[in-house]
């Protein structure tokens, strides 16, 4: 594809008007929806902010690559602007960016369009074509510099192609002490449309200068490219991974292995091709899942927190989507039993079948904290071990009562480290017995060692405790459902859909899916629905204090609110986290408390206020809402400073 029909001349911007970080994404968000590339550009918004919050894009050098792939998109564009003074856009090296890549990449993406944002990310690697860039003062003079560009990358790629394949013939027959240091890398970024491909570049431009030859491959949109062999691993003095997300490590067993964030492939080539070279980096050893600590560099560990968060989140975003589709099939089902009847097959069909989604919330919540843990050999004993703790036990202690979403979380880690342990224990296993182990030795043993400890210790002691906590629930007095409803309420506001708000919610349905109490179901409902719909009140009641962008972006939160989608909510917190979540915490937190305080139920876990017939006190429901956004709209919209000029 010609470069040409990706920098559209017409979403170039050549002067950028915008002074931070948050301005000069409205500014390209803006100049995207202007020119047709993007139709919902709170979507879009929302989706560069969440790439924003998980590292910045500001790669160093004085680039910025905010990018998206999402279906407000409607066709693959890549915005070029330039700022002359610079922005401060949080940059990994901490120095102002002055040239900007906004790319906008649709969900149906080709790959001949996937193909040419990748090579248009790796020329950016180039010092001179940075260099000339910033001094460009037309779009033409910028389409004729990339055009160039990427006819001396093809021509230089083609050359490196021919060289490693000489290279990999040599290697068969000259001695291995002669050769060059040769290593190997895997660059691999969430989105995998402009960080992989760059650290590809920057790794193969260092190693060039370093007299060091390296293979890269990349785990990208378009799939994995340029796959490593067998051959080369085994030949490589050490393996770079400069990744984001998960990339298939098992292969590099026995390897000197460098484990970094794609960032630094960018920024850290020659430090990461040293470490790899001299095998400096720490052996790997996929049986234990882990990576030695032969060395100091707290680059390649996570903290115990971060791991036990990363899998807690792995199971809860796969069963949301159970959680979402059976939760409003059931909530169909209660609008028509109030019109057709109890007895109706309308009314059955979709509550069955909501019934059925729901009864695998626990089994699949912990079968994927424990495939997060122990790879796929983890998938069995995880979700055996969930479906365990969501059935009655009569064998240890008899008891109505299952071992609930408590002994569901406990079921995944024990799992997953049950077959971590199993990997380790069976590592000195004789090769001729290695294809026995993920077909019958860790699915047995797994679900044998899992199933007894579930079956004698988990079940018995934690349906007692489910069972205690229900009961509480059930005979709490006024007071304490207050308090209650309040604490959840205030955790949906506090992360627009992070930890706290995830915890709070699970909570909820734990309780709801145990007793099939609706209760904290409202706390938390009305809790989620505050934030976007206090910010939709303080841009429309309080206009002088926001831009036009941000006044637009409030009236779309009034929707978004009252179907109870708090991330509406998340472009303005990134902006101003302080007034934006202190504002909400509290009326989402006077909402919730009001449920408990006027007992509001509410028997479907999602659907904002198109559930409220549902309710056993619509009226009140809705009341709830209405008093804890207004509170929350008229504290940020008082409390928020007034929009500076520049």
């Amino acid at each position: 594809m010609d470069l040409k029909q990706l920098l559209l001349k017409d979403a170039m911007i050549m002067d950028l008007k915008a002074t931070t970080k948050e301005e000069a994404i409205e500014e390209m968000v803006d100049k995207y929806y202007q020119v047709g590339v993007i139709d919902d550009k709170e979507l879009y918004k929302s989706d560069i902010l969440k790439r924003e919050a998980q590292t910045s894009t500001g790669i160093g050098d004085g680039i910025a690559m905010p990018h998206a792939r999402d279906k407000a998109v409607k066709r693959a564009t890549v915005l070029f602007a330039k700022s002359a003074k610079g922005i401060d856009y949080k940059s990994l090296d901490g120095q102002p960016a002055y040239l900007f890549f906004m790319i906008a990449a649709p969900d149906g993406a080709d790959n001949l369009h996937l193909q040419a944002l990748a090579a248009l990310s790796s020329l950016l690697i180039n010092p001179e074509l940075v260099k000339n860039l910033k001094a460009a003062k037309t779009a033409d003079e910028v389409q004729e510099l990339f055009d160039k560009a990427m006819k001396e990358k093809e021509a230089k790629d083609k050359a490196d192609e021919e060289k490693q394949k000489a290279q990999a013939q040599a290697a068969k027959t000259a001695d291995t002490g002669a050769q060059k240091p040769y290593v190997v890398a895997v660059t691999a970024c969430p989105t995998g449309i402009a960080h992989t491909y760059m650290a590809e570049a920057a790794l193969k431009e260092q190693a060039e200068k370093m007299g060091v030859d390296i293979k890269v491959e990349t785990n990208g949109s378009e799939g994995v490219k340029h796959k490593l062999t067998a051959d080369e691993i085994k030949r490589a003095s050490g393996i770079i991974i400069a990744a984001d997300k998960k990339v298939d490590m098992p292969r590099f067993d026995g390897k000197h292995l460098v484990n970094r964030p794609v960032s630094d492939g960018i920024n850290k080539a020659e430090e990461l091709i040293d470490l790899a070279k001299d095998q400096k980096a720490p052996i790997f050893h996929s049986e234990g899942g882990a990576v030695e600590d032969n060395g100091d560099d707290e680059g390649e560990k996570k903290s115990l927190w971060s791991r036990i968060y990363a899998d807690l989140m792995n199971g809860i975003s796969n069963m949301l989507p159970f959680v979402v589709g059976g939760g409003i099939l059931m909530a169909i089902s209660f609008l028509l039993e109030n019109s057709v009847g109890a007895k109706s097959q309308w009314f059955l069909f979709f509550n069955n079948v909501g019934n059925y989604a729901f009864s695998f919330l626990i089994p699949v919540l912990a079968a994927y904290i424990a495939v997060s843990i122990g790879d796929r050999p983890a998938l069995l004993p995880g979700f055996v071990g969930g479906y365990m703790a969501s059935q009655a036990t009569a064998s240890v202690v008899s008891s109505k009562s299952p071992a609930g979403f408590i002994g569901g979380l406990l079921a995944g880690f024990i799992a997953g480290w049950v077959i971590v342990y199993l990997k380790k224990w069976l590592s000195k296993l004789p090769k001729s017995l290695a294809g026995l182990k993920t077909i019958l030795i860790y699915p047995v043993l797994g679900l044998l060692i899992v199933g007894a400890i579930m079956y004698f210790i988990v079940d018995p002691v934690f349906a007692v405790v489910n069972a205690a906590i229900t009961h509480f629930l059930e005979s709490m007095g006024t007071g304490n459902a207050v308090i209650l409803g309040a604490l959840l309420g205030g955790m949906m506001s506090i992360d627009m859909g992070g930890p706290f708000n995830k915890a709070a919610y699970t909570f909820a349905i734990g309780a709801f899916t145990a007793t099939q109490d609706g209760a904290l179901m409202a706390a938390v409902m009305v809790g989620g629905m505050v934030p976007p719909l206090a910010i939709a009140i303080a841009t429309t009641f309080w206009k002088n204090k926001f831009t036009e962008q941000e006044r637009q972006a409030g009236l779309s939160n009034y929707i978004l609110g009252i179907s109870f989608i708090t991330e509406g909510a998340i472009p303005f917190a990134a902006g101003d986290p302080l007034h934006v979540i202190g504002s909400s915490v509290i009326g989402s937190a006077i909402a919730g408390g009001l449920t408990q305080l006027w007992k509001v139920n509410v028997p479907a876990p999602h659907g904002g206020i198109f559930v409220t017939p549902l309710a056993n006190k619509p009226l009140l429901y809705l009341l709830a809402v209405v008093i804890g956004a207004v509170i929350s709209g008229v504290i940020y919209g008082v409390w928020k400073p007034a929009k500076k000029n520049n």
